[in-house]
């Protein structure tokens, strides 16, 4: 079957919450409604959501992670062990704003209590005809942030011993979601972006860690966490730089990890920030092999002017200079919602529900000028 242009736009997974939803998230953590309540909000939130996405012609869906209080939230609540607390990191932008950056710490041993989004995905199936996908955080978000001091050492004796269960679980969620029929799997990665900038290689450093080392080893152990999924699974990579109501954590572009990115990661696609200066140019790209894509987020949700088909083109030309046409795609530089309920915000989103709207549009029309003839 021929390829349309609409595979050619992906995003990021996380959707504005409605204000029913959010209103009944904080009733339920109030126990002013049950569980089952905020379950049917959830619901009813993912069935409209599902139907905005369709209605712009999006090929690939998500429940927008209506689910979760923030883009890794689901996997941590999923799995016993997890503490939460800020890191050795900042979030930060150009007008001064500074606040640490919050990471998971394993305080206990880790034990999966639930599917973490296997349920998830079987519901988001049942509501759409288009391929769904579902979102993961990466195993380096585990450890990136607080290092050598990522675990409690009356949880695990060493490293590896903690890297092992956390590989396991994994690999456990990704045969739940095989056997309910999952094809397509996006994992988050912060850490292997955050090493291209050289104020958080000093960081790694001064804690003990060789940043390319570092390197090597979120790689390998995203490469063992997806090993055993089916052929039919596709996986994508998902290169952020940190995206909490505007603020991020590092600059840089892709140049330092870019051949083993590309070349030794296990995934079929990447859905690349792009949306300004701090990502650096289209480079890198000439390190993709045949049989694999980028998507370029060119389209920002951290600014809310919405960008011109003109100049999403211009860049998608200049990409083209080192990967082929035919082997890019666009999507948003972030999720419009990754860190919707966290404690940790500081700002205001600056996303609306028509700019984000807007923004989605915006891809699938330029995919249709780019990829579809026009």
């Amino acid at each position: 079957m021929a390829e349309t242009a609409t595979e050619h736009v992906d995003h990021v997974g996380s959707l504005l919450r409605p204000p029913a939803l959010t209103e009944a998230w904080f009733a339920e953590e109030q126990k002013k409604i049950s569980a089952a309540q905020l379950k049917e909000a959830q619901d009813k939130a993912i069935r409209d959501v599902v139907k905005l996405q369709e209605g712009l012609g999006l090929a690939f869906v998500t429940d927008g992670e209506f689910r979760r209080g923030g883009w890794s939230r689901g996997f941590l609540s999923a799995v016993e062990g997890f503490g939460f607390k800020p890191s050795k990191l900042t979030f930060h932008n150009d007008q001064g704003v500074a606040t640490a950056a919050p990471a998971p710490v394993a305080v206990g041993k880790l034990k999966q209590k639930h599917p973490i989004v296997a349920e998830d995905y079987a519901f988001l199936a049942g509501c759409t005809t288009r391929r769904a996908k579902v979102t993961m955080p990466t195993p380096s978000h585990m450890h990136f942030g607080h290092f050598g001091h990522c675990f409690d050492q009356k949880a695990y004796k060493t490293i590896d011993a903690f890297f092992d269960d956390l590989v396991d679980i994994y690999r456990a969620e990704i045969q739940a979601l095989a056997g309910r029929g999952c094809t397509f799997l996006q994992l988050d990665e912060v850490p292997l972006t955050l090493l291209c900038d050289e104020t958080n290689r000093g960081i790694a450093k001064k804690e003990g860690d060789d940043p390319e080392k570092l390197v090597d080893l979120y790689i390998d152990l995203i490469n063992r966490a997806i090993a055993g999924r089916p052929k039919s699974m596709r996986v994508a990579l998902h290169l952020c730089r940190g995206n909490m109501q505007g603020l991020w954590m590092g600059d840089g572009g892709y140049a330092p990890i870019a051949e083993k990115l590309f070349n030794q990661l296990d995934v079929d696609a990447y859905l690349m920030e792009y949306d300004s200066p701090r990502a650096g140019d289209f480079a890198p790209l000439r390190h993709l092999p045949k049989g694999k894509r980028a998507y370029l987020g060119l389209v920002s949700t951290k600014n809310p002017a919405i960008e011109s088909a003109d100049a999403l083109r211009k860049k998608l030309d200049e990409a083209a200079k080192y990967a082929a046409a035919d082997q890019l795609g666009l999507c948003p530089q972030c999720g419009f919602a990754s860190s919707a309920m966290s404690k940790f915000n500081v700002l205001p989103n600056p996303m609306t529900p028509e700019l984000q709207r807007q923004k989605l549009a915006r891809l699938v029309e330029v995919a249709g000028r780019t990829w579809g003839g026009a």
